[in-house]
Order: C-alpha cells, then sequence, then structure tokens
C-alpha cells in the first residue's frame, strides 16, 4: 500500500505487520487485534538499510499523539 507517512512528511510504501510485530504491538496497546496497523517501510539510510518502521492504520495516518515505531523483530 503506496500512502501518505506522517514521519517521513510524504506518500511511502507500507506493508501489514509479520505475526511476531502484531504479537509485539498488541502488547504494546493492549488489545486483542491489530490488523488494521499497516508499517512504513521507506528507507531512511540506503547505507544500513534502517527503514522509517512508523505505524498507522489504512484510514487514520497519525493515530497516535506520538510516533509508535515498531522494532526489527528477529
Amino acid at each position: 500500500m503506496n500512502d501518505y507517512c506522517w514521519t517521513c512528511g510524504s506518500d511511502q510504501q507500507h506493508r501489514q505487520l509479520t505475526r511476531k510485530e502484531e504479537d509485539w504491538l498488541k502488547k504494546r496497546l493492549g488489545r486483542n487485534g491489530v490488523g488494521e496497523f499497516w508499517l512504513c517501510v521507506n528507507v531512511l539510510d540506503p547505507d544500513t538499510g534502517k527503514q522509517c518502521r512508523n505505524l498507522r492504520t489504512g484510514f487514520n495516518k497519525k493515530p497516535f499523539a506520538e510516533p509508535i515505531k515498531a522494532p526489527v523483530l528477529d
């Protein structure tokens, strides 16, 4: 999905969360379901491959007062 990322300030590619990322976010938010969240995969640093990883929903580009960025999980 290509959609606006408010931390990048432009339209960026987003993907659905992996199972591990969903489990992390459920615990972080204290929710049973997080299927509406998407993760920004914009590469911020080409040398390291570091991604933005900001979370948004399909309808809300800024669902949290402060950004929540998913950690890289093994």
